[in-house]
């Protein structure tokens, strides 16, 4: 058992000791974990007073927050939050309203047709829990560097370095999120202090902290189990760079609303001495990670099986295990109707479905139908174990029908069954609360994902690579196809469904304020502004000198 796994159910007690309280209500309230009156907490001379206790209760801590098993907790895996915001807000997933299913006043709606406000239900929760992490991650970095006058430790140097680069990986989703947010990295700040600053600032602030962090960072694979699993190490940092870099046109735009971006070939990086371009950048960094041995499962679903550890192609992972870990993947129960949850010892919820338009990227029902579509998605009569799974009555058999998909099935011959519904992640026998508690680590950032990457940035930079794309698809049988741009978004809508960058690529490629299937444009929403998500109302009360994003 790793390291992680044996400080897990301190790390809980540990994080209620947290000065940073303190400070929250200025950017947000004080999650019941953080109370620092709850029992059981240890004193900051407990769990701080020696290089043992400053890797548990410090390092490995700040990885608590990465999954969750609360609403808008976690990157992935728990709903309302960070994955619902960037992929039902897509045409990749919808979760239609099935007669007294689903309405929940409207909110899922608001997210498919980006009618979401300064007050839409959620936002701010993910917005605290982003923030709130953020917090955390600088109260563990002053805990280090406190130790750290007194004791002259190499390791402590390390310690900071990971602290700061996961700092960084919540600054990327609240950057991504909503644009112009406070540079926060003391928890010695008060509220005058708390100034939103560019987006631009915020997008070099990421990038300078990883690039100061990565030599210190361990060469380890993060998604192994052993000392560093589900860690911050190099490759995972050089991912994450590679992201920033391929989408640097829009991060560097401030003005997302009135003003054109930036071209790549003229947003600069420093690579080893040498000043290149945002898409050489990225291209660079993807050799990074390749360098550290990661390659193409030849099973696709073999990176989403249970016990999917190890696989050489998931770089950073969510650990889940049952009886271990407090993390949920919620989007399988989510999804799946409720005879089919039943047929396999649980519950599930009937809702999320695959929409017309990822289906029609797949060829769905055709002669071409991509190989990926039945890896990914249930349709048709819905098998289990050999078995043919049955409505509660016993005799219909129960049958998804992808096509009759729509934002409103109250009353339709198919509410209940409209919509292909996620596989993508295998059944875990031994899974518990209805398969939310699985073997299953949750996949963030795997290697198919890097070759798309510089697939796209070869192409931004002129060059003409026609293997990384179709590396991708040979792996599943799917034929050649030309290497452009457009075949590239295509692929990763294919490749990487429901793995929560649907919305980051739909805004690179700017057709992310679209009408697509059953969505209409909002009004004015071509000038770009439902790009970043307003800042919720309450923090504006609070802090009288921040503005709202423009558009809102």
């Amino acid at each position: 058992m790793s390291t992680l796994q044996n400080n897990i159910h301190r790390l809980s007690h540990v994080a209620k000791l947290l000065c940073v309280c303190a400070l929250m209500p200025m950017l947000t309230a004080c999650d019941e974990f953080l109370d620092p009156d709850k029992g059981g907490a240890l004193s900051p001379d407990e769990a701080y007073n020696s290089i043992e206790d400053l890797k548990n209760n410090a390092v490995l801590a700040i990885y608590e927050c990465i999954g969750g098993d609360k609403e808008s907790q976690g990157l992935q895996g728990t709903g309302r939050g960070v994955f619902d915001f960037n992929s039902l807000t897509t045409d990749e997933a919808i979760m239609p309203t099935r007669g007294a299913d689903w309405y929940d006043r409207g909110f899922w709606r608001t997210l498919y047709q980006h009618s979401w406000n300064a007050g839409t239900p959620s936002l701010k929760d993910m917005w605290d829990y982003l923030f709130r992490s953020v917090m955390l991650s600088n109260e563990y970095i002053e805990r280090v560097k406190a130790y750290q006058a007194t004791h002259n430790d190499a390791v402590l140097n390390n310690y900071i370095a990971e602290l700061r680069a996961v700092r960084a990986l919540f600054y990327f989703y609240l950057m991504d999120l909503f644009g112009r947010v406070p540079i926060v990295t003391t928890t010695d700040v008060t509220t005058s202090e708390l100034v939103q600053a560019n987006r631009s600032e915020v997008f070099f602030f990421i990038v300078n902290e990883l690039q100061e962090a990565l030599p210190l960072l361990s060469e380890s694979k993060s998604n192994l189990p052993g000392e560093y699993y589900g860690r911050m190490t190099k490759p995972v940092a050089w991912f994450l760079l590679a992201k920033l870099a391929l989408n640097a046109e829009v991060y560097t735009q401030d003005n997302w609303t009135t003003t054109p971006r930036i071209n790549g070939k003229t947003i600069f990086f420093l690579h080893d001495g040498e000043i290149v371009n945002a898409w050489r950048y990225c291209d660079l960094c993807c050799d990074s990670v390749g360098g550290y041995g990661y390659w193409l499962e030849p099973e696709f679903e073999d990176n989403f099986k249970p016990n999917n550890e190890s696989s050489h192609e998931n770089i950073f992972t969510i650990p889940m295990d049952p009886t271990r870990y407090k993390n949920r993947y919620n989007y399988f129960f989510r999804s799946r109707h409720y005879s089919h949850g039943a047929a396999l010892g649980g519950a599930s919820e009937n809702g999320t479905s695959a929409t017309l338009d990822i289906l029609r990227a797949f060829k769905y029902g055709t002669e071409e139908q991509d190989p990926r579509f039945d890896l990914t998605f249930y349709a048709g009569p819905v098998i289990e174990n050999g078995k043919q799974v049955y409505h509660d009555n016993g005799k219909d058999p129960l049958i998804y029908y992808p096509l009759e998909i729509k934002p409103d099935l109250t009353g339709s011959p198919y509410e209940k069954t409209a919509g292909a519904r996620l596989r993508k992640y295998g059944v875990d026998p031994y899974a518990n609360a209805d398969g939310r508690a699985c073997n299953n680590d949750i996949v963030l950032f795997r290697y198919s994902d890097v070759l798309l990457m510089q697939a796209e940035a070869q192409l931004r930079n002129g060059d003409n690579e026609e293997l990384l794309l179709n590396l991708v698809r040979f792996r599943v049988d799917a034929p050649f196809v030309e290497v452009n741009l457009e075949n590239v978004l295509n692929e990763r809508y294919i490749e990487l469904a429901w793995e929560g960058w649907r919305r980051n690529d739909m805004i690179r490629f700017g057709i992310y304020g679209n009408a697509y299937t059953d969505r209409p444009q909002q009004p004015n929403e071509q000038d770009g502004h439902t790009t970043v998500f307003p800042i919720p109302g309450d923090l504006l009360t609070m802090h009288p000198s921040w503005t709202q994003n423009p558009g809102y």
